[in-house]
């Protein structure tokens, strides 16, 4: 039976953080399905399309990873999928601390267990709101997103 992790969240924009998480994540399961959840309440300022093909572009030599968008919880897209895990990052004990709870949660409603990967130190202080903001104020993100050129609003 395949190993199959889904590495859930909105990545407006997908970052160098969330790249490094994949990079770990995939040496451990045979599939991980990056999930791009879908908010209807949220202003998004990449749209879905964009988004996917931007991750798509940098894992696109990875035979073992896939690019999906979803809505509704996460626990219910990985049974769907036939996923048996999430996959989290951490980049503090702050994020620790979130995850912890929603972990709990997911193993309680779904028997979904969770798997935290923590960041390497360059990436901790990245993350996309912070990126989003550097963007919409017209500085440059590549420092912080790979292909950053595919991300044109």
């Amino acid at each position: 039976m395949k190993r199959i992790a889904v590495f859930p969240g909105s990545f407006d924009p997908f970052t160098k953080g969330h790249e490094c998480v994949v990079e770990k994540a995939v040496k451990l399961f045979d599939h991980l399905v990056i999930a791009i959840g879908q908010n209807t309440l949220k202003n998004y300022l990449f749209d879905i399309d964009q988004r996917k093909v931007h991750i798509e572009s940098i894992f696109k030599n990875h035979e073992n990873v896939s690019v999906r968008d979803f809505d509704g919880l996460t626990v219910a897209f990985c049974k769907e999928i036939g996923a048996e895990f999430i996959v989290r990052g951490l980049r503090d004990s702050k994020d620790f601390g979130f995850e912890r709870s929603i972990a709990q949660m997911n193993i309680e409603i779904s028997g979904i267990e969770s798997v935290f990967f923590m960041t390497v130190p360059e990436y901790t202080a990245i993350n996309s709101s912070i990126v989003r903001e550097i963007y919409k104020s017209g500085g440059s993100i590549e420092l912080f997103v790979t292909n950053s050129e595919l991300l044109v609003k």
